[in-house]
């Protein structure tokens, strides 16, 4: 029988959700890792890089934040790029991705998960 591997999740604590004004981006340093947050709702947070992938240039917090159908959106501040804020997909150019994290608010403040 294989060993078992055991994988843990660390959630990172960045900042209470009421600091971040819906529809903009902010920045979050989690160790070395700059990760761009976005709120849309109260309870609708999402976390993308915040390298734009096209550029390599730390500008994705402040991008666009919009919507394709359903889908809440990130555009590239710097060559409008647009990207699906929960899969990282990019609309515009499907060789690009954007790199995700997944969310969750507890006691009102926001935490990112990390590779564990």
């Amino acid at each position: 029988m294989p060993p078992t591997i055991e994988m843990t999740t660390t959630w990172a604590r960045t900042c209470e959700v009421d600091d971040l004004e819906p529809g903009w981006g902010e920045v979050a340093l989690l160790g070395a890792r700059q990760v761009a947050l976005v709120r849309l709702a109260d309870d609708e947070v999402y976390a993308v890089d915040h390298y734009d992938p096209h550029t390599g240039a730390p500008v994705m917090a402040r991008g666009i934040v919009g919507s394709r159908g359903d889908r809440p959106t990130i555009a590239s501040p710097l060559h409008k790029e647009v990207y699906d804020l929960g899969t990282g997909e990019c609309f515009t150019d499907g060789a690009l991705a954007l790199r995700t994290y997944r969310t969750r608010i507890v006691g009102g403040m926001i935490e990112v998960e990390l590779d564990g």
